[in-house]
């Protein structure tokens, strides 16, 4: 199946990141002092500048974020039915659920679950309007177990597309991620290609559609946000 054309613009550091990298950095130039004065160590200063500058090099590629733009073949999809993953990471999870907390119907359930190398901008993954946005509070188990989706930490946003289908896409906290931020907001219009939030550190993020929609990728599968198309609604 054609897939699509990635069009990558250039890249940025997201503004989530700008307080994180500032007292990162002050940190690891102080330790990396302290280290090379109070051991009695005849390696150079430098040694020590270059290793926490490779950590520092660690965080500052976790807060990347690329301004994309979704480029494909509208004779093979339509704009309105493609569904677009809405993170960088690999498919965990492609299965029916029964999802009772909004729809009270099976779902087709498609994860993507981020480590800590990737990018963890997240993109919407259906255009529309946004219906629901609603913060739950919760545990902070690993990411891809299955009972994460549920009993982590975790933001939904409902999407209701041009023809009225409904789309949920749930960011969830995992073991080391503890804020999540959602730029959703309720009643408000939305396109893929802008970002629908960001979660810092390892995550992972859930859509759920309806189970007519035609699934394009499968387990084990790294995908890349707003490029690699998850699936078509009908």
């Amino acid at each position: 199946m054609g897939r699509r054309i990635r069009k990558l613009k250039r890249q940025r550091i997201h503004s989530e990141g700008n307080d994180t990298l500032i007292y990162s950095l002050f940190i690891i130039v102080a330790i990396a002092v302290l280290l090379w004065r109070l051991l009695d160590t005849k390696i150079p200063f430098w040694c020590f500048v270059g290793v926490f500058t490779i950590i520092y090099g660690i965080v500052l590629n976790f807060f990347r974020c690329p301004i994309r733009f979704l480029d494909f073949d509208t004779d093979v999809h339509d704009p309105e039915k493609v569904v677009v993953a809405p993170a960088d990471g690999k498919i965990v999870v492609v299965e029916e659920v029964q999802e009772d907390e909004y729809f009270h119907e099976r779902r087709l359930m498609i994860s993507i679950f981020m480590s800590l190398f990737n990018v963890h901008a997240n993109w919407f993954p259906v255009s529309g309007k946004v219906k629901l946005v609603k913060h739950q509070d919760g545990n902070f188990h690993k990411a891809w177990l299955p009972k994460a989706s549920e009993e982590n930490e975790h933001a939904d946003v409902i999407i209701e597309t041009a023809d009225g289908t409904q789309v949920l896409c749930r960011q969830i906290a995992g073991a080391v991620a503890r804020r999540i931020v959602t730029y959703a907001k309720e009643g408000e219009d939305c396109e893929i290609d802008d970002h629908l939030g960001f979660i810092k550190f390892g995550s992972r993020v859930d859509v759920y559609l309806p189970l007519d929609s035609e699934v394009y990728v499968k387990m084990g599968q790294t995908t890349t946000g707003d490029q690699t198309i998850i699936a078509k609604l009908k």
